[in-house]
């Protein structure tokens, strides 16, 4: 078994890493492809729970338990990105790598992802709110466990965005977030350039799939003034980029004046200088979902942030050797060696 790693491992600040993408995953999109395609994610054994929202929505949870876990023992919510959900290729694979080294954790399925949800408002890169009812939930659950929060993609924004507002409140003794995407305008540009734009094609498709749901849903749940407002804002379509999108559908049903007002309050960037938890964010010069311009500059970051900044690794990618046929997952060894390292500092 591999020794836990010291929080000196980890430096502070903006740093280049060490990870060296698969000598056959060297291109941006392969690398950000392949387990969508590839991976057969490992076989994780999990308990869904139901949490109920301050404003009487819900949200599920998938437990995930190793043999033998105490009430003592650490806890890690980790939260998928955009259209994913805790049965993301990611998510099962953290899940599996934490067990192995006898930690429990939770898959949030944010609002909509599961299944339909009872109110217009879904998810967004803003909705730090319910990360932190959850939090308090798993809280009151096993008030014992130290707790950590993982990120990736749009949950990896909302994971700085909590650790931010809360500052030395923060309820996690520790943060991660992968592939943040740290200025929301930029992201929002760079989909609608080059081969991005196919990936934003897959995402809005995915998206207006699940409002569509949703709409049917909230009319058979006999709340027809709500599906009326997610159906106008549907017709608002066909929406062909982030900035339509967010200004028609997602900043008017989660209180935002518009995709303007959505992008600037919603943006993680702007909370790096405010983190006091020690929190790793990984990030890859070569990302296609966004361009160098989201990077922060050193003096935006708090000391407690540890930016590490590869060169190669695509969106919530990071594939790091083995073959084809067996690849190893550098992420599910580097965020439980940097959670254990906090943990022990």
């Amino acid at each position: 078994m591999k020794l836990p790693a010291s929080a000196a491992d980890f430096p502070k600040g903006l740093f280049h890493s060490h990870f060296r993408p698969a000598w056959w995953l060297r291109n941006p999109h392969a690398q950000t492809l392949f387990s969508t395609f590839f991976r057969r994610p490992p076989q994780v054994v999990r308990e869904r729970e139901t949490v109920a929202l301050p404003d009487g929505d819900f949200l599920d949870l998938d437990w995930h338990w190793p043999r033998d876990w105490q009430s003592a023992q650490p806890l890690v919510l980790i939260v998928h990105g955009l259209s994913g959900s805790s049965e993301s290729h990611y998510v099962l694979g953290l899940q599996a790598a934490l067990s192995a080294r006898g930690w429990g954790s939770a898959a949030l399925n944010c609002r909509g992802a599961s299944r339909p949800n009872n109110l217009p408002r879904a998810y967004h890169a803003g909705a730090s709110d319910d990360l932190r009812a959850v939090l308090a939930h798993m809280h009151q659950r096993f008030p014992a466990a130290p707790r950590a929060l993982v990120g990736y993609s749009l949950g990896g924004n909302m994971t700085i965005k909590l650790l931010g507002e809360n500052a030395g409140a923060a309820p996690v003794f520790a943060g991660v977030a992968v592939s943040a995407p740290l200025l929301l305008p930029l992201c929002a540009d760079r989909m609608d350039q080059g081969v991005s734009q196919i990936y934003r094609r897959h995402f809005i498709g995915t998206l207006v799939a699940h409002w569509e749901e949703k709409m049917r849903h909230l009319e058979r749940a006999g709340n027809p003034e709500a599906a009326r407002r997610v159906q106008e804002r549907l017709l608002r379509g066909p929406f062909r980029s982030f900035w339509h999108f967010d200004n028609e559908l997602v900043a008017p049903l989660h209180g935002f004046d518009d995709v303007h007002d959505y992008y600037r309050r919603s943006s993680s960037r702007q909370f790096l200088r405010h983190i006091e938890v020690p929190t790793l964010v990984i990030h890859s010069r070569d990302d296609p979902l966004m361009s160098p311009g989201v990077l922060p500059e050193t003096a935006e970051l708090a000391a407690s942030v540890h930016f590490e900044l590869c060169r190669q690794g695509g969106h919530v990618g990071f594939i790091e050797g083995g073959s084809p046929r067996d690849p190893r997952y550098y992420l599910e060894r580097r965020i439980p060696d940097f959670l254990q390292a906090q943990l022990g500092a």
